[in-house]
């Protein structure tokens, strides 16, 4: 069957001809089909342009017709213009248009008004699928490069959501973020409504649904003090947070993430930003979580993915504890089996309580040098999980450890974020208080917080000094 492919300006005279012609032709011979499509007279001459150069063909004026040997597909044959088509209708059915001048203007007026009665109704439709607007800052770095494919791969927010997406960083890295926004384009995710670049802080967080916060600032003792790398940390946040407020929606969900100060910067966004909803701003754990399991997996010999609930606390980046006394292990090779759900305590399988307390529990710095040297993938991963959750909940009775703001649980002080256990369901998280934790876990949770409470204070000291201001 042959499929005739006639495109034209909207308004065009000549192409309303050959639609009456071709429309004809479909009604009166059995095997004949047309595919009609029109452009706006402003876009007409770049459309024709990039058909022209997919298809290697020289046609100049509208309409342009081609003829196809499947059902729009397949491989076109250029059959031309007006004169074209008149002469293929003529040689091959023996058929020819009568059209008047008159006529051919009064359709093409009627084509140009039913084309843009279409675009509107498009434009329409897609106005009422509002997509969901994530801003991500210092969007130069690799973390962000990979986590783009997995927030429009469907995979984070449901294969229904579409996604805006602003990548915020400052005018030296706007050649990065303009080929960051080029390649996302190139790859056509369906689920992508608009990616941009922002370098104007000014216009930060517009309309944001969620914003995710990946800055870092270097952490070298032999380069600047501990003082004034927190001082950094809190002038960036003093930044954000008002601009957040101000231009953000209600409801945002803020994530801190990256290599440095994920507690501090969730801590002080909320500091200088009151009206943020307090439970909507948390620091991502996951990689800690992450290298953890897969440590102990390669001791046991097994599969990183049958390793659960490894709970991290308290600073994310910094002095953190990893608590091994509710982990169990799922799928595991030994003597005794069972289903699927069937899990064993990992301690109990751990027989070699030495290489516990001295190899895993004092590998802080390997773990430390395995997230913090990552190429991206692994933190991309884990705010793309941690959305996942956000958003459709976490598997049931699995732990999550996400830095949240403590209102006491565990006896950690009020007013800091603090990594402890959680789970997701309903579009929220609970922390999981009904956990019992030892003695042992007790005092190095005290220990935690006590470091985490005089950051803030050195953050909140720091920055009153350069900039006088009334913090909670």
């Amino acid at each position: 069957a042959a499929v005739a492919v006639l495109t034209g300006k909207a308004n065009c005279p000549y192409y309303a001809k050959a639609e009456l012609l071709a429309d004809y032709l479909q009604t009166n011979l059995p095997n004949f089909r047309v595919h009609k499509i029109t452009q706006h007279p402003d876009k007409w001459e770049q459309w024709l342009h990039d058909i022209r150069e997919t298809n290697g063909w020289e046609h100049n004026q509208s309409p342009i017709i081609w003829r196809e040997l499947l059902d729009r597909g397949g491989k076109g044959q250029l059959l031309g213009g007006l004169n074209d088509f008149l002469e293929y209708a003529q040689q091959y059915y023996g058929i020819t248009s009568m059209m008047l001048s008159e006529e051919m203007l009064d359709i093409a007026e009627e084509n140009l008004q039913e084309h843009l009665e279409i675009v509107k109704e498009d434009e329409e439709i897609k106005s009422l699928i509002k997509p969901m607007q994530i801003w991500i800052t210092s969007a130069s770095v690799p973390i962000c490069y990979h986590l783009i494919p997995l927030l429009a791969s469907g995979e984070v927010f449901g294969m229904t959501t579409e996604i805006s997406i602003h990548l915020l960083d400052t005018e030296q890295f706007k050649e990065i973020l303009r080929s960051i926004v080029m390649e996302a384009e190139d790859m056509a995710f369906p689920l992508l409504r608009s990616i941009s670049e922002h370098t104007k802080i000014d216009q930060a967080f517009i309309d944001a649904d969620i914003i995710i916060v990946l800055d870092d600032v270097l952490l070298n003792l032999e380069v600047q003090s501990l003082e004034n790398s927190i001082r950094e940390v809190s002038e960036i946040c003093q930044v954000y947070a008002p601009l957040i407020e101000k231009n953000a929606k209600s409801e945002v969900k803020v994530i801190s993430s990256g290599k440095t100060f994920a507690n501090l910067k969730a801590t002080m966004l909320r500091t200088y930003g009151p009206s943020i909803r307090p439970e909507n701003i948390i620091a991502i754990a996951t990689s800690w979580e992450s290298a953890a399991k897969a440590m102990l997996a390669r001791k046991l010999n097994m599969n990183t993915a049958g390793v659960k609930d490894v709970i991290v606390w308290g600073n994310i980046t910094g002095s953190n504890y990893i608590d091994l006394s509710h982990a169990k292990l799922y799928g595991y090779d030994c003597a005794i089996r069972g289903p699927a759900n069937f899990h064993r305590p990992l301690l109990n399988m751990i027989y070699d309580s030495e290489w516990i307390h001295s190899e895993f529990l004092s590998a802080q710095s390997t773990l430390s040098s395995r997230v913090s040297h990552c190429t991206g993938i692994l933190p991309a991963h884990a705010i793309a999980t941690v959305l996942r959750y956000w958003y459709h909940g976490s598997p049931s009775e699995e732990i999550i450890s996400v830095g949240i703001l403590s209102e006491g649980q565990f006896c950690i002080p009020e007013g800091i974020i603090f990594s402890m256990p959680v789970r997701f369901q309903n579009g929220n998280w609970e922390v999981m208080t009904e956990l019992e934790i030892n003695e042992t876990t007790q005092k190095v949770l005290e220990r935690l917080s006590h470091e985490l409470v005089q950051e803030k204070l050195v953050a909140l000291k720091e920055i009153s000094e350069m900039h006088p201001y009334e913090a909670e």
